[in-house]
């Protein structure tokens, strides 16, 4: 697999940490644009004609593992480590799955919360380009709160930096230049809801597609919402070209309101019209991602329901199978199942694809391994969880006519 992903964390010279536990005030490097550090700089007293080069320099040394800092002159340096940190990401655990194509981070930052990053490689395939694509974190927890989803039972903790989102993506750009690959795509589809974060997710999405730093394209960034309106409203108005991916999960309002509480803010109709909005605005196709939960949300009704709901928007569904998670009473829907309802969508002209989930035997959904890290609830608790969610969910179903 080429470097011990262990020891790409390892190999960062960190410009000086803070005590264990604390929040380092300094920004990361690696969260600023070229204007900024060009600022900066000046304000430093290096010359005008220097400050850009010095600026590209910079970020050049903040974007690889092993930063030339040494290079600088001293002064500098210091004035750099006094202000800035290299990298934002204190510890890192790799657990790898799927023959090494999928690799899961456990990220520790510097007061000690833990975020998660995916990355999962697909190979060449008939005329398709083989792709690395990194699914990151907006936030360390979420405060939305979808009962099947690992990261809403950890709560919310803190909106992350730019920097913080950014040194993820930066991460795994190292470990993919280590076995020879490069980083294809990358998604907001890790911790966190994008759109409760959205200027640092916008700043980091800029990271990612600017030329000079990471020059992704930017319909290789995906950002995903469960239906922040005011969220998606901005993404209207400045008509970036990046995916807006929408965690849909059910069509009938009585069982969304279940399935993703913020329905009960932003109901999806709003949530839907916005979605339309965008892409009538920016050309893009809206995706939406369908998580499928056996007797819940799976049936010919719930099909129906989203085939009006989306007849006539420029979109895509994507079917993905539930992850197991302790604290909830559900299980996946079955794979015949699964693919009769894409075939329902199918026929009412609804393009779905049914997904296959990827690192199943390492936790790889979002949440799972940072709530591993929590510990595990006492049984009374989860029992009592699991029996909220059937008393909700069937008290869902009977409103909606299910």
């Amino acid at each position: 697999m080429g470097s011990d992903p262990a020891d790409v964390t390892r190999a960062l010279p960190l410009l000086a940490m803070p005590a264990a536990g604390s929040r380092d005030p300094r920004p990361g490097l690696s969260g600023l644009s070229g204007e900024q550090v060009t600022t900066w700089l000046e304000e430093h007293q290096q010359p005008g004609y220097r400050a850009a080069q010095l600026a590209d320099h910079l970020w050049s040394c903040a974007a690889q593992s092993t930063p030339e800092l040494h290079t600088l002159p001293q002064a500098l340096r210091a004035d750099l480590a006094a202000d800035f940190r290299v990298t934002t990401l204190v510890d890192t655990e790799i657990r790898p799955a799927d023959n090494g194509l999928t690799q899961k981070a456990l990220h520790r930052l510097d007061d000690g919360r833990l975020v998660e990053s995916v990355l999962m490689r697909y190979p060449a395939r008939g005329w398709r380009r083989a792709r690395a694509t990194v699914c990151i974190s907006s936030q360390a927890g979420c405060a939305v709160g979808c009962p099947f989803c690992a990261t809403g039972e950890l709560g919310f903790e803190r909106d992350l930096e730019t920097s913080e989102i950014v040194d993820q993506a930066r991460f795994w750009r190292h470990w993919l230049a280590g076995v020879g690959q490069r980083l294809t795509n990358v998604v907001f589809m890790g911790m966190g809801e994008p759109l409760l974060n959205t200027d640092r997710v916008l700043a980091a999405a800029e990271a990612l597609t600017d030329p000079s730093r990471f020059g992704l394209g930017a319909r290789h960034v995906t950002i995903s919402t469960s239906g922040v309106v005011p969220g998606m409203e901005r993404l209207i108005e400045e008509r970036p070209q990046y995916t807006l991916a929408v965690s849909l999960h059910a069509a009938r309002p009585a069982l969304r309101d279940v399935l993703v509480p913020l329905n009960r803010k932003y109901p999806v109709e709003e949530v839907v019209d916005a979605a339309f909005r965008y892409a009538a605005t920016t050309g893009r196709r809206v995706t939406y991602e369908y998580v499928m939960i056996d007797g819940i949300n799976d049936t010919h009704d719930d099909a129906s329901a989203l085939a009006r709901l989306l007849r006539g928007q420029h979109a895509h569904v994507n079917l993905i199978p539930m992850n197991p998670v302790a604290h909830t009473p559900w299980k996946p829907s079955s794979t015949e199942r699964t693919e009769a309802f894409a075939n329902q969508l199918r026929s009412a002209e609804i393009g779905a694809t049914v997904r296959r989930n990827r690192g199943v035997e390492i936790g790889a959904a979002c949440g799972q391994l940072a709530a591993d890290r929590a510990g595990v609830p006492a049984p009374a608790a989860v029992a009592r969880r699991r029996q909220v969610l059937v008393d909700q969910s069937a008290s869902a179903l009977a409103r909606a006519g299910h």
